[in-house]
C-alpha cells in the first residue's frame, strides 16, 4: 500500500522519520533520557545495517511477486545460524534440519499461485535475507556484556535511518502531497508497529536467547501474512497453504527445541557443578 502511494526512498523516509520521534518522546517521557556510549556506538552500527535491511528488502518487495519474495526472504532462518556456527557457536545437524523444513514450508505456503520468473526484485531479496542474517547476528554480539537498553538503542537505530533514507530523498519530499490517507495509514503502521514496536521488541528479545532462534520464528512471518488475509481480507485458506504452514510452524518447534538442547548443554559443561532448580 505504502510503495504504491508514495516512492520507496519517500516511504521509508517517513516510516524512519515517524519511528524517531515515537521513539525520542519515549525515551524523552523516561527516567533516563541519556544515552551511554555503548548504546550510541552499537546503535550506530546497528542503524546502518537495519537500514541497509530495509533499502533493501523494500526495493526487492516492490520489483517482484510476494510469493518470490516469502520464500527467498525466508533464507534468512538458515543463513542466520550458519553466520553463528562461524563465530564458534556449533549447531547440531539436527537444527539445519529444521530449518530447511521452514524454508520448505514457506514454499509451499506462497507457491499457491504459483511462483513468477526471477529477475532483479529477487536479487534484492538474496541480499536482504543476507543483510537481515547479518544484522540478527550483530546484534546478539553487539549487545552480549553491555549495559545496553533496547528501548535507546531503537531510538538510534531510527535516528540513523533516517539520516540515512534523508539522503536519498532529498529534494523530494514534494511527492508526500499526493500520499492520500490510505498511504498516511499505511506509512503510521509501518512506522510505529513495524518499526519501533517490531525493532524493539526483536532487540530485547535477541538479548535474552539466541540470533537463531530469532531467526526461526522471524521465519513463521509468511503464517501471520496469511492469518492476516484470512481474517481481515476475507480470503480462503486452500489445503496447500495449510500443509505449508503446518511445516513452518513444526520445523520452528523442532529447531527451537534443538537449539534450547544444545545451548543448555554447552551451559552444564560450563558449570559442570551447577544444581538443577525444581520446578
Amino acid at each position: 500500500m505504502a510503495t504504491s502511494a508514495a516512492p520507496v526512498a519517500d516511504v521509508l523516509l517517513v516510516r524512519y522519520g515517524l519511528a524517531a520521534v515515537v521513539c525520542g518522546l519515549i525515551v524523552l517521557a523516561g527516567p533516563d533520557r541519556r544515552c551511554t556510549r555503548d548504546e550510541l556506538a552499537v546503535g550506530c552500527l546497528l542503524g546502518v545495517t537495519l537500514a541497509a535491511v530495509l533499502i533493501v528488502e523494500t526495493t526487492g518487495v516492490a520489483r517482484t511477486s510476494a510469493a518470490n519474495a516469502g520464500v527467498i526472504i525466508s533464507l534468512t532462518i538458515v543463513l542466520t545460524p550458519v553466520l553463528e556456527a562461524g563465530h564458534g557457536r556449533r549447531l547440531p545437524p539436527s537444527f539445519f534440519v529444521a530449518a530447511g523444513v521452514c524454508v520448505a514450508g514457506v514454499t509451499v505456503l506462497v507457491c499457491g499461485s504459483g511462483l513468477s520468473r526471477p529477475g532483479t526484485g529477487d536479487a534484492l531479496m538474496v541480499l536482504a535475507a543476507v543483510i537481515r542474517a547479518v544484522h540478527l547476528v550483530l546484534v546478539a554480539r553487539l549487545t552480549a556484556g553491555r549495559s545496553v537498553r533496547p528501548l535507546h538503542l531503537t531510538a538510534v537505530q531510527m535516528l540513523v535511518g533516517t539520516a540515512l533514507c534523508a539522503c536519498g530523498a532529498a529534494g523530494q519530499l514534494a511527492r508526500l502531497s499526493a500520499v492520500g490517507a490510505g498511504g498516511w495509514i499505511a506509512l503510521l503502521y509501518l512506522a510505529v508497529l513495524c518499526s519501533v514496536f517490531a525493532f524493539l521488541a526483536q532487540t530485547w528479545a535477541v538479548q535474552r536467547t539466541s540470533a537463531s532462534r530469532a531467526g526461526l520464528l522471524l521465519g513463521t512471518e509468511p503464517i501471520w501474512a496469511v492469518a492476516t488475509g484470512v481474517v481481515v481480507g476475507g480470503e480462503r485458506l486452500s489445503v496447500v497453504a495449510m500443509v505449508g504452514a503446518v511445516l513452518v510452524i513444526g520445523g520452528v518447534f523442532k529447531g527451537q527445541s534443538v537449539e534450547r538442547a544444545a545451548r543448555e548443554g554447552r551451559e552444564d559443561r560450563a558449570c559442570p557443578t551447577r544444581t538443577p532448580i525444581a520446578a
